[in-house]
């Protein structure tokens, strides 16, 4: 693989790794413990794919960004799905 490949996985890889963790962000209390766990929890994940892909120091403000992108899609997606469903059960509802 070609060192852009190796970095356009890894950027895909980051956000797709996030959304999770933004969803669940939403879902628990602003500076809580779990909230800190949320954002922080994947790092250690994304320490690791950089060094194993073998992409150096100027790499980590990417990573950096689509870590934030993944937990603000998926905190949108929460939300959209959310109130989607709510329209949904509104509508069986009439």
């Amino acid at each position: 693989m070609t060192h852009l490949e190796l970095e356009t996985i890894a950027v895909v890889l980051a956000v797709a790794v996030n959304l999770p963790f933004g969803a669940y962000r939403t879902t628990v209390r602003r500076l809580s413990w779990r909230w800190f766990l949320a954002i922080h929890l994947p790092i250690p994940l994304f320490v690791i794919m950089r060094l194993s892909f073998g992409l150096g120091w100027l790499f980590v403000p990417f990573m950096l960004a689509a870590a934030v992108t993944g937990q603000l899609l998926g905190s949108w997606l929460l939300h959209q799905w959310r109130s989607r469903r709510k329209l949904a059960e509104a509508k069986a509802a009439d």
